[in-house]
């Protein structure tokens, strides 16, 4: 699968200033530098915050991507953020986002800035342009260090070439507009990039303002830098961004299966379920660190190869901190039962983390047969074989409810709704038939 990186650029900049930073992701994935409504010379536009989602949510949808990433600089974070809010909320458009890097971003929340230097800014476009000495004062206030030969040629052109509709839009308007309730919280794995030299939007104002919005995100603060990242540090940027998205692109979706997911077939509300399960699993409260790898590694002996056990082992303490409204009568709360039967398990194994998987299987056995489980503390016999019923069941509902599991063995039934009153449904129930929108993801022996 090709992954996609798209990249939205800064107020007063263009698609130009990630020349350097596309330059270091050689490899990566194929890198689409956009260009906002109003700057880089394109056509002048006075667009909203959701105006300029919307043109986003266009640009993604024009190439289909299947797994992508939104890297937002400055205005361009707010964007990414709120775009993937929308992919969360199941917009087909925004299908398929792996990740999102904010560089000194604006965030959902009114951009903190000075309302005199503000004024100033939108005083530069007074004539209906900016001039040279305001692009290079805007340029020399957002660096650590003035920027030098072509980089800085460019850099002055691109704020030169802004539209005045554009501008002062995003200044009177975008950059003020609150958006905290719409972004809520997010799953996609973010990176949070600062300069360490910024000031409204260095690491503070990321800490406080982007990185609540996230449940799986860092945030680094990268050197000799200020608001500009992209022009003043490229090779540090482009080496964070390789990094932080390997691992989403990695697990991505089949691209037939992404496709099918982002289709008509699909409704929003299966598709936002299916795009949160597929992302990382929020931190579960109810078992220690220890239990945690225990319970991974049951989880290995029960599925042996067939999923990822730390990242189960985490699915299933999440869902015990919210609990799943059911358990066995004869066991105590699911909290507290999941806590006292691994603990059991890990003593009756003389160690289960250490035990061989012959060993591992061994301990299971009994447990299975109600020949394991001394009490002292923990679980009798009796209670570990009707708690290992239940774990057994929740490894397998927890796995099979992943979309790369329903990838790998050929699920379908997800894709018979969509949004439209008449659900599309199966046509062919007859048995070892598929219909043509189901070849693409049918299971080859």
């Amino acid at each position: 699968m090709v992954a996609n990186l798209f990249f939205l650029h800064a107020l007063g900049a263009s698609a130009r200033e990630w020349d350097g930073v596309v330059a270091g992701l050689e490899g990566v994935g194929e890198c689409i530098a956009l260009e906002l409504p109003g700057f880089g010379g394109s056509a002048d536009a006075d667009l909203d915050v959701a105006g300029l989602v919307d043109w986003f949510a266009g640009q993604v949808a024009a190439r289909q991507p299947q797994s992508w990433a939104a890297v937002g600089h400055s205005m361009g974070g707010k964007i990414a953020t709120l775009a993937a809010a929308r992919a969360r909320d199941g917009e087909p458009a925004f299908a398929g986002l792996a990740a999102v890097v904010l560089i000194a971003a604006s965030p959902p929340a009114p951009e903190p800035m000075a309302e005199e230097r503000r004024a100033e800014m939108i005083g530069w476009f007074a004539d209906g342009s900016i001039g040279p000495d305001e692009a290079s004062t805007f340029l020399d206030a957002n660096t650590a260090k003035p920027l030098s030969g072509p980089v800085r040629a460019q850099a002055l052109a691109d704020v030169e070439r802004s539209g005045r509709l554009a501008w002062t839009g995003w200044l009177e308007r975008g950059s003020r507009e609150d958006w905290q309730a719409a972004a809520g919280t997010l799953s996609v794995p973010a990176l949070i990039l600062a300069g360490g030299e910024d000031g409204d939007l260095g690491e503070d104002a990321q800490r406080r303002l982007n990185l609540p919005h996230y449940r799986d995100a860092r945030v680094e603060v990268v050197a000799d830098a200020a608001h500009l990242l992209p022009y003043e540090q490229p090779e540090a940027v482009a080496a964070l961004i390789r990094q932080h998205v390997a691992a989403p692109f990695a697990r991505a979706l089949p691209a037939p299966f992404a496709a099918l997911l982002a289709s008509d077939r699909v409704s929003r509300r299966t598709r936002a379920v299916m795009t949160e399960r597929h992302a990382a699993p929020a931190p579960g409260r109810i078992l220690s660190d220890h239990q945690r790898a225990v319970l991974a590694a049951l989880v290995e002996a029960v599925l042996p190869g067939a999923a990822d056990p730390c990242d189960l082992a985490c699915r299933i303490d999440a869902v015990l901190t919210g609990g799943d409204g059911w358990r066995n009568a004869a066991l105590p709360p699911d909290a507290e039962s999941w806590r006292l039967a691994l603990d059991t398990l890990d003593r009756e194994a003389g160690g289960f983390l250490r035990a061989s998987a012959a060993e591992r299987e061994q301990a299971l056995r009994a447990i299975a047969d109600g020949d394991a489980g001394a009490g002292g503390g923990g679980f009798d016999a009796r209670r570990m074989r009707l708690w290992f019923a239940d774990a057994r069941a929740e490894i397998a509902r927890q796995w099979m409810a992943l979309p790369a599991t329903m990838a790998r063995i050929g699920y379908d039934g997800f894709a018979v709704g969509g949004d439209a009153p008449r659900k599309q449904g199966y046509r062919v129930t007859a048995a070892d038939v598929i219909e043509p929108w189901q070849q693409a993801t049918a299971v080859r022996a």
